[in-house]
């Protein structure tokens, strides 16, 4: 690779001033890297403009096997068009080779203001949606289109991005998939996040190797015991019986979590392991995002501010064993996606609670 500078170009900005230009690193070993969104959560939205030029100049020299080979137009462009993804986080990994979609968000991002809004749905969801069942969990469609996907000739990433756009009234350009494993190993190449459990946690189960003991406290958590903090529900085979958890307490905890990477991810240390995170979900990831459009998304979106990436978990009324989003939090969802769209981003108040609301 050259040793000249990053031919990222700088951001304009109201006041005049430019952003430097990223240095390239040295060529890795990496074969595929951790697509877009966690890209943006976790680098992106942290300003490591070092970084993202270097994640530029690997896709650019073709280091980099990610994304398909299929041309984008200019129009279509990331870099001058809004565009939506979809992200699943599976539970699928070597122990069970289950595919239920733990994790669901929708995010829409604006190259003009240099935004992104997040909507994240709960996995016990009932979508109330014409044309599909109605008493099926959100999180049990995924595997079940794997499953058609010979016979109806659509692949189950397809089928996703139908479904949630017209739940959520929005067109889905694109999808990215993460399983259980490729985040056990992020949170290891970061060395851990930092948590505070608000009680213990205890789950066993023999049949699909699931060992969760989390005690409570303030603590820092290796991969395994992140995913386990994520995914707890309900206690099984222990003695005593720890608390139960729902949808809305989950979700709470994987923003806790993601802060946290977050927080790796701002120091020196977390940035130099940069690198390992990207190796570290080399099997673990699928995404339909071209190469080209890679490209566009971090020549647009390299220096985008933690603050002008807005959550919105939907929460709703727990009837079991559904969660029943309200008209009103729908709405109220499906316009922040619009909004963002439209280039009318609007950050959250500081200190808006995510905590968990129409709790059973």
């Amino acid at each position: 690779m050259s040793s000249g500078q990053s031919n990222l170009p700088p951001r304009a900005k109201s006041g005049g001033q430019s952003k430097k230009k990223p240095p390239p690193k040295k060529k890795s070993g990496v074969k595929s890297f951790f697509k877009i969104i966690l890209i943006l959560v976790l680098l992106a939205v942290l300003g490591v403009a070092v970084y993202a030029g270097s994640l530029y100049l690997k896709v650019e020299n073709g280091i980099l096997d990610t994304g398909n080979n299929d041309k984008v137009a200019p129009e279509q462009s990331a870099k001058v068009k809004p565009i939506t993804m979809l992200l699943l986080g599976t539970d699928h990994r070597p122990e069970t080779g289950t595919h239920l979609t733990d994790v669901v968000m929708v995010v829409s991002m604006h190259p003009e203001t240099n935004s992104a809004t997040l909507i994240s749905l709960p996995r016990d969801t009932s979508l109330q949606l014409e044309g599909y069942k109605s008493n099926q969990k959100l999180n049990a469609f995924y595997p079940i289109f794997k499953t058609q996907e010979k016979k109806s000739g659509i692949l189950a990433e397809d089928q996703m991005k139908t479904m949630l756009g017209k739940y959520l009234d929005v067109d889905i350009d694109y999808v990215t998939v993460l399983d259980f494993q490729g985040f056990r190993d992020v949170v290891n190449a970061l060395g851990g996040v930092n948590v505070d459990v608000k009680y213990n946690m205890c789950h066993r189960d023999s049949v699909d190797g699931t060992d969760i003991n989390l005690k409570v406290g303030p603590q820092e958590l290796d991969g395994k015991q992140a995913l386990d903090y994520v995914r707890y529900r309900k206690s099984m085979n222990c003695k005593p019986k720890t608390k139960e958890s729902n949808d809305f307490d989950r979700n709470a905890r994987q923003s806790e979590v993601l802060h946290s990477l977050i927080d790796r991810m701002k120091s020196f240390g977390g940035a130099t392991k940069a690198f390992n995170v990207l190796d570290a979900v080399d099997d673990n990831m699928k995404t339909d995002l071209e190469k080209d459009q890679v490209k566009n998304m971090i020549m647009a979106y390299y220096d985008i501010k933690k603050e002008d990436v807005k959550f919105v978990p939907l929460t709703g009324e727990w009837r079991s064993p559904f969660v029943y989003i309200s008209d009103s939090e729908l709405t109220k969802a499906k316009q922040a996606l619009k909004d963002e769209l439209a280039g009318k981003h609007t950050r959250e108040p500081e200190g808006t609670n995510t905590e968990s609301a129409s709790k059973p």
